[in-house]
């Protein structure tokens, strides 16, 4: 039975994509690190290299990463990547969805009938007092307490 050969750059760029992983899960926030279910010495050898501050010191240990990634099956580690990064960019859609919604409901009055049309469950009155009360602070150039409890309300109510 003979192996199928590969080329020595073929294994390189192979080698290259798991180093590259393993930089993709040292750029994780910790929290997030913490939910994947990765092998004790690569969850230690990542959150060493969060400790690290030397150039060159880095770029090694992130060589010695990818040398670990290569006991490790990396599908399940890059799904989950994309998984956890496909929710922050929901999240990041949402925000901006609402922030929208707030601007438009600060500088026009008929936003507020298309919002209520479009989100049947909203607190109308509480939306009301607090645009008035926002448009207040922005005319009188003071702290924006209403404008931030106006975008809790909407971040609440929209999906």
């Amino acid at each position: 039975m003979q192996e199928e050969f590969v080329s020595k750059t073929k294994r390189k760029q192979e080698m290259h994509a798991l180093q590259a992983l393993g930089v993709a899960l040292v750029e994780l926030p910790l929290s997030q690190l913490d939910l994947l279910a990765l092998p004790e010495p690569l969850a230690g050898a990542i959150h060493e290299a969060h400790r690290i501050t030397s150039h060159e010191g880095r770029r090694r240990h992130l060589q010695y990463i990818g040398k670990l990634m290569r006991g490790v099956d990396p599908e399940p580690i890059r799904s989950a990547i994309e998984e956890l990064q496909g929710r922050a960019a929901a999240a990041r859609a949402r925000h901006r969805r609402v922030e929208q919604w707030r601007d438009r409901l600060l500088d026009d009055d008929d936003a507020l009938t298309e919002f209520a049309r479009e989100h049947a469950n909203a607190d109308l009155q509480a939306l009301r007092t607090l645009i008035r009360n926002a448009r207040r602070e922005i005319a009188g150039k003071r702290e924006p307490h209403a404008q931030r409890a106006l975008f809790r309300i909407l971040r609440e109510t929209c999906p």
